[in-house]
């Protein structure tokens, strides 16, 4: 398939700039992967969606503070974003300057000037390392860096997206850009579902910035797709298994747990004693197969986007762009703070 059969025009204002005044009130499209019938609903009301022997499985990945400002030790300006921290004190990270970065250039980073050394360069990838051993990256982060923000919202940070750019059940410090799926849930709504005797379940995968990045080739299989980490607990895998044996479906929240359980599938197999935590880049179009998710909540996704492209392959490309031209006919919002889809059978 062709990388344009997956762009759509959206008008600017349905891209949502902040998220709803209680995270429960977005809207849900109700989606058909099969027929491509459509139902309008609103997210509070997803537990009338799902059965008592269905297991909903969440990503629990923590968005960091990835975003730092500084300067060159020429005195330039430079911006850090962090891709992923790969010891106490380095990490890989995206680089911005007027003029390139050189492996041993040193970047004073913060409020303090934290001293920074470049020490390897791979590809659109900086290590950095940061010459202070205490504290570490992470704890330094928290003091000095911003809320990774994505692209497309046209403002900066605010003191309220400290708490909304970020799921209620985020535990594992490590994603520069939130599952947005996860947002919409409450602590309130959690409850409902567990009511329900509903389980839940979760993994944990490390989101990366090449989530925001468009299929740039113009056919998709030539596309090579970012790596992120994730990790499957063996209780999770136990609970999948439980949910076949009774008959449940497994709802995936968010393509990024989507991405991890057919990764694990296809690397060692979910038994109820599996355990795994690796890297994947695994990318599902149409054709794919999928072998454990039978359901999912997703937000909308940007044109030609690999998670376009996945949604597209859990139902079909002309079920999709359609589901896309209703929600704006109906005026979704859009992208990581906009509304929700359920795609189901």
């Amino acid at each position: 398939m062709q990388t344009i059969d997956f762009d759509f025009e959206l008008p600017p204002h349905l891209i949502a700039q902040y998220p709803t005044p209680e995270r429960t009130d977005s809207r849900l499209l109700c989606l058909n992967k099969i027929t491509g019938n459509i139902n309008d609903r609103y997210f509070h009301q997803l537990p009338d969606l799902l059965n008592e022997n269905d297991l909903l499985v969440m990503n629990n990945s923590k968005v960091i503070p990835a975003r730092v400002y500084g300067q060159k030790d020429s005195g330039g300006k430079v911006e850090m974003l962090i891709e992923r921290i790969t010891t106490r004190n380095t990490a890989l990270a995206h680089l911005r300057a007027s003029k390139a970065l050189h492996v041993g250039r040193q970047l004073f980073m913060g409020k303090q000037g934290t001293c920074f050394t470049i020490v390897d360069k791979k590809d659109h990838l900086y290590t950095v390392e940061k010459n202070e051993t205490h504290p570490s990256l992470l704890a330094w982060l928290h003091d000095y860096g911003h809320i990774p923000l994505p692209p497309y919202m046209t403002r900066s940070e605010e003191s309220s997206d400290i708490d909304r750019y970020q799921t209620v059940y985020a535990k594992t410090a490590g994603s520069v850009a939130a599952p947005t799926a996860g947002l919409h849930f409450d602590e309130n709504l959690l409850k409902k579902i567990r009511d329900k005797r509903i389980d839940i379940a979760y993994v944990t995968l490390h989101v990366g910035s090449g989530t925001f990045q468009p299929v740039r080739v113009k056919s998709i299989q030539e596309h090579q797709m970012h790596k992120e980490r994730y990790s499957l607990p063996e209780e999770t895998c136990r609970a999948i298994h439980a949910c076949r044996q009774r008959g449940g479906r497994v709802i995936a929240v968010g393509t990024t747990t989507v991405r991890a359980l057919e990764s694990a599938e296809r690397s060692i197999g979910i038994t109820p004693t599996s355990s795994i935590e690796e890297d994947t880049n695994i990318f599902l179009y149409p054709g794919a197969e999928f072998k454990v998710v039978d359901a999912m909540i997703t937000n909308f996704h940007l044109p030609k986007s690999t998670l376009l492209m996945l949604v597209s392959a859990f139902s079909t490309q002309k079920n999709i762009m359609a589901a896309y031209q209703h929600a704006i006919a109906e005026h979704y919002r859009f992208f990581s703070y906009g509304d929700a889809m359920f795609i189901s059978a």
